[in-house]
């Protein structure tokens, strides 16, 4: 039965390339993924009947063994971490504990934490589709009328809200909520995988607070927290929540037969990059091809585009395709980004889970939570990030008693073409750890300001904020008067509240407001540390799938003022960047070639942005007039010994070309075991750098403090370096090309680069260092 299920998906598989030529098969690896069955088990018997009839109502006859495994944690008062894959139930494993607390004890209160409101919108919906009486589910979000919050605070029971709103709306004034807290007996942490990097440590430290609040009012809610597969969950869940989690990640629920493609673009011989380069066919005109032959076989299947603009182009293209074949198929096209209005999203869901649509190009929109499975097919247009985003994006597909395909199609990206010429590290590699670090001194401070705010903080505060290192912070905010320092404890004493500046979704200080000219309309917010490089003058600026181009940054101001325009080109800028070391924090001698980790400052200047054309060719490039930027943050490099270089046939006129390759290489493939984007971080290599007195390579975080990246990389140098000279040198061009060791964001025009060089300067490290 189960080579019948899988047969689908590989009959899928021939369609899509059926209309490829035979000189440029694009199949780099397929794989048959067996059906996994259901287990079982049987209600707790501390279930209440009217829950289990409720559950009952929407079709859940039995649940499956993870849902209840972690619902007896959590009813025996432990906090917990469920850790499994898409559409395996996740949600009534913390209902199902929270709606028999409220059917036993009609005071208690619980709290649900999504990153979106459209996640929170979703879940609130499915709790209030159970139709139980005296539960008073509500949302608390930026949407919630004015006067409905009364409401929500004096009689609500399970409050369903986001960070943003607990950082803003609900801390600040806990004293209006005092009654909530007092009840407060669970906290629900929904996505917790999302939850990473800078963002992460935000939410870390205002869960922090949160519980501190909850205390203040005598009650110590229990934790649950619902994450997509990632590796060490408990340990991650753990310093998310700074309460410690028991993990379960043994997924019951069943799984259809799947069969995974991984795809790459064919070089196009008529098309040259920067400095002559070739250029792949983009993963967005493949994806739109795909799409179109899967729905002109019928299959329903959902393709994911890293980028609102992405998703309407591939839909639209691939509209235009079926219009040639069947007039009639072009309407069952559609795509789906966040910004669409809550009605046009839900019949979008609706068409897509009916059959209605066949086909929807969407941004990560559809990966978090929302109830979409069981497709006929996937396609995942880029790496979408971490491992654990692709495997929740594939588990859209997968019907009952059927066959599916999942397709990715790799970017013009050295990370992308390491994974489909390593089809382990995509398909069998454990899922990657989330990287958060509450202990940043950047984030760190505006949080211990917010909750002195709150409530005066004593000694016996600091241990769940980092102890010494909060002390620390604690000193230098009373040095800089932020806050007074008491024999009872350290006092915000300004009549305005903290909160209002700290950004907990960016790197904090004044936003850059992103403001049409013509009508003065805010279009959002971009923060400082990037505004030279998304919204410099000339700069294409996306929002909500419209295009336009800014005609000036004023940083004194905070505002940068656009114009709608839909130009042929992108943009790119280019910076020159310088680097020092600040503090070494760790080093690790190995003969000639010395390992570190350390604090940083990198100077960096936005001085001209490329126009380039969709197929990667290079329009112009313009300079520009902006100022220095420096950047405080954390930094692993690498430095090699002069004899080393030589002895490793690396003449002195070589050696700054072989360096700057293996940083690009080595920036572009950080990702495979850190949860970042190559944007999250940079770097800088030098034939002679003057703080360490030799060739050096450093890969630094983008973010004011660090956000533990470069630290996984320090941590894990070994895997991560044989990633990289592994994607370098089996990638198929002769000198150089994106897809190994030509970056995107290079301030230096991608030169001098030297590919062949590169792998001799990874071969040295390598050897030294294992």
């Amino acid at each position: 039965m189960g080579e019948v299920r899988i047969e689908r998906g590989r009959q899928l598989l021939s369609r899509v390339l059926a209309g490829v030529a035979a000189d440029e098969n694009p199949l780099t690896h397929a794989e048959d993924l067996p059906e996994r069955p259901p287990r079982f088990t049987e209600w707790p018997g501390w279930t209440p009947a009217e829950v289990v009839a409720a559950f009952g109502s929407r079709g859940v006859e039995r649940p499956w063994a993870h849902q209840i495994e972690a619902a007896e944690h959590v009813w025996n008062s432990r906090n917990v971490v469920l850790s499994t894959g898409t559409a395996s139930g996740k949600s009534l494993a913390y209902q199902l504990p929270v709606l028999s607390s409220f059917a036993g004890d009609r005071r208690c209160t619980a709290l649900y934490l999504a990153p979106t409101k459209a996640l929170g919108a979703d879940q609130l919906r499915s709790v209030c589709d159970l139709d139980l009486p005296d539960v008073r589910a509500a949302s608390y979000d930026g949407d919630t009328p004015m006067q409905e919050r009364d409401w929500v605070r004096a009689h609500a029971r399970w409050v369903f809200t986001n960070p943003d709103m607990i950082h803003r709306g609900i801390l600040p004034s806990h004293a209006r909520w005092s009654q909530f807290f007092r009840r407060l007996r669970y906290i629900v942490v929904d996505e917790a995988h999302a939850y990473r990097g800078v963002f992460g440590s935000h939410v870390a430290l205002l869960l922090r607070r949160l519980r501190r609040v909850a205390a203040h009012y005598g009650s110590d809610p229990i934790f649950i927290a619902a994450s997509a597969t990632v590796s060490d969950p408990a340990i991650s869940a753990t310093r998310l929540t700074g309460v410690e989690c028991v993990p379960v990640t043994e997924d019951g629920s069943p799984r259809g037969a799947r069969t995974v493609a991984l795809w790459e673009p064919p070089l196009m011989d008529e098309i040259r990059g920067e400095n002559g380069a070739p250029v792949r066919r983009s993963a967005g005109a493949e994806t739109a091809r795909i799409l179109t032959d899967l729905v002109v076989e019928g299959a329903r299947t959902l393709a994911f585009v890293r980028s609102r603009r992405g998703a309407e182009l591939t839909a639209l293209s691939a509209r235009h395709a079926l219009s040639q074949v069947d007039s009639t198929l072009a309407g069952r096209v559609a795509a789906y980004r966040a910004g669409f209005l809550p009605e046009e999203r839900r019949a979008l869901e609706k068409s897509l889970a009916s059959g209605e649509l066949l086909g929807v190009a969407s941004t990560n929109a559809l990966e978090l939570g929302v109830d979409i499975a069981g497709l006929d097919a996937v396609v995942v247009a880029g790496y979408p990030g971490t491992l654990s985003s692709f495997w929740q994006q594939a588990g859209r597909a997968g019907r009952a008693g059927d066959g599916s395909l999942v397709v990715f199609v790799a970017r013009d990206d050295p990370l992308d073409t390491y994974l489909v010429h390593n089809p382990s590290a995509m398909l069998h590699r454990p899922i990657e750890a989330t990287v958060l670090d509450p202990l940043n001194p950047y984030v760190l401070a505006p949080h211990l300001a917010c909750a002195a705010s709150e409530l005066p903080l004593t000694e016996k505060d600091l241990p769940p904020f980092g102890g010494d290192t909060a002390r620390e912070v604690l000193q230098n905010l009373v040095a800089e008067r932020v806050l007074r320092k008491r024999p009872a404890g350290w006092y915000w004493t300004s009549r305005d509240r903290p909160h209002g500046q700290v950004d907990i979704r960016g790197s904090g200080g004044e936003q850059i407001m992103v403001v049409e000219a013509d009508t003065g309309r805010m279009l959002g917010t971009v923060d400082p540390g990037s505004a030279c490089t998304s919204v410099h003058p000339g700069a294409v600026y996306l929002h909500q799938g419209t295009s336009y181009v800014v005609d000036d940054l004023d940083l004194e101001t905070g505002l940068a003022l656009v114009h709608p325009e839909d130009p042929e080109w992108t943009t790119q800028p280019r910076e020159v960047v310088d680097i020092s070391v600040l503090k070494t924090l760790t080093k690790q001698d190995f003969g000639g070639v010395s390992v570190c980790l350390g604090d940083v400052a990198v100077t960096s200047q936005v001085v001209a942005y490329l126009r380039r054309l969709p197929t990667g060719e290079v329009l112009d490039q313009v300079p520009l007039d902006l100022p220095e930027r420096t950047l405080e943050t954390r930094a692993v490099w690498y430095t090699i010994a002069e004899d080393l270089l030589r002895g490793a046939g690396i003449e002195r006129a070589r050696t700054a070309g072989s360096l700057h390759a293996a940083e690009h290489a080595a920036i572009g493939l950080l990702p495979l075991l850190a949860t970042c984007d190559r944007w999250d971080i940079g770097g800088v290599s030098t034939a002679m750098h003057p703080d360490t007195g030799e060739a050096t390579v450093f890969v630094h975080d983008g973010h004011p403090g660090g956000a533990g990246f470069a630290d996984r990389g320090f941590h894990s140098l070994s895997a991560w370096l044989t990633a990289t000279r592994t994607a370098i040198a089996s990638c198929e061009c002769q000198s150089g090309c994106p897809s190994c060791v030509q970056s995107p964001k290079c301030g230096n025009g991608n030169e001098p680069l030297d590919k062949a060089g590169a792998i001799r300067v990874l071969d040295i490290v390598l050897k030294a260092i294992t």
